[in-house]
């Protein structure tokens, strides 16, 4: 009965993955559905499924008592995988030298990132992490109003030929 009871966990550390997986899901939901319903590329399913997959792979990793640099490096690999998630989204039209979806690759880093960060350090990190979604789809919203283009769009353009 005692092996039993060990494999339970408390209904504290329960709430606790709770909340923080909560917290991933409204992270992925507030850019996601920002992208969706502006019709944009990587909608919302996959930065829910960006955001859970990276909280659930931080909170696992936490929860099995991995030393903090152990953490880290799962951290770490998740950041680089999700680099190279967001970098299949960047296409580079040759024939016009014109490259589109690198605030789509963006956007897909940054839900990773605020959702490991939310998965990690807890309600400082949720708290965090939701702002900074917040901060996000708010930043979207208002890129309509602004010319396109500029000193970056030109030298990234250059570097890419």
């Amino acid at each position: 009965m005692q092996e039993l009871s060990r494999s339970v966990p408390h209904a504290d550390q329960v709430v606790r993955v709770a909340l923080r997986m909560f917290a991933a899901l409204i992270v992925g939901t507030i850019i996601g559905l920002q992208r969706e319903l502006t019709h944009k590329p990587a909608g919302l399913r996959t930065h829910l499924l960006v955001a859970l997959g990276t909280a659930l792979l931080v909170v696992a990793a936490v929860n099995a008592n991995l030393k903090p640099a152990d953490v880290s490096r799962v951290i770490q690999g998740l950041i680089t995988g999700i680099g190279f998630l967001g970098g299949g989204t960047i296409l580079k039209l040759t024939r016009e030298h014109e490259i589109r979806g690198p605030t789509t690759a963006a956007g897909i880093w940054l839900t990773g990132s605020a959702a490991a960060v939310g998965a990690r350090y807890g309600d400082r990190g949720q708290l965090l992490a939701i702002l900074v979604a917040v901060a996000e789809a708010n930043d979207r919203a208002g890129a309509e109003h602004r010319p396109q283009g500029g000193a970056a769009a030109d030298c990234l353009a250059h570097v890419c030929r």
